[in-house]
């Protein structure tokens, strides 16, 4: 018995070595992509309260196996009051690759399986766009997008601290995209 004990555990140490844990290999592959605008470049001014203020469309891909739905936050940490949040979306079926452009701002939204969206700090369900104050300098707007291994069971306009206490202990993987804005 020792001996199979002592090749499982080997075994598990060589895995660990090669792969590290399994929500870190899950991690590599998950990605977060949109065509509006790449990695920690501009954001088109559509996406902003200069515009449209329309939700950039993503896109993602290698999500974990376990993944049961995915939850979006999108914060500005430069905010002057500190991390300031511009989306929460949430209950998004996990067959979901991608959200369009330009999301309904209602509570559920029906064509993303009924996903839902909570309250931002402009005090409003859905997307609210890049809005620095002038001359503020260059900000960054995280888009964290978390595969979830459960169905959260929450009601719609939570905020972001309710969010985060209910995908606590449920997240097979995260990813994400960071796009920047100012105005001067």
């Amino acid at each position: 018995m020792k001996t199979i004990i002592c090749a499982t555990v080997a075994a598990l140490a060589i895995h660990v070595a090669a792969f590290g844990t399994e929500k870190e290999a899950a991690m590599a592959q998950f990605s977060l992509s949109s065509p509006s605008f790449r990695n920690n470049q501009p954001m088109p001014a559509k996406h902003s309260c200069e515009g449209a203020d329309a939700s950039p469309a993503l896109k993602w891909e290698g999500a974990p196996a376990s993944t049961k739905s995915y939850a979006l936050i999108c914060d500005d940490p430069d905010a002057p009051g500190g991390s300031w949040v511009h989306w929460i979306i949430y209950a998004i079926p996990a067959s979901t690759t991608e959200l369009p452009e330009n999301v309904a701002k209602t509570d559920t939204v029906a064509a993303l399986g009924n996903a839902k969206q909570g309250m931002t700090d402009f005090g409003r369900l859905g997307y609210g766009g890049p809005c620095p104050p002038r001359g503020h300098g260059v900000h960054h707007y995280h888009f964290r997008l978390y595969a979830l291994d459960t169905d959260l069971n929450l009601s719609a306009r939570v905020s972001r601290r309710q969010l985060e206490a209910a995908m606590k202990g449920h997240i097979a993987a995260e990813t994400e995209l960071i796009g920047t804005y100012r105005r001067d």
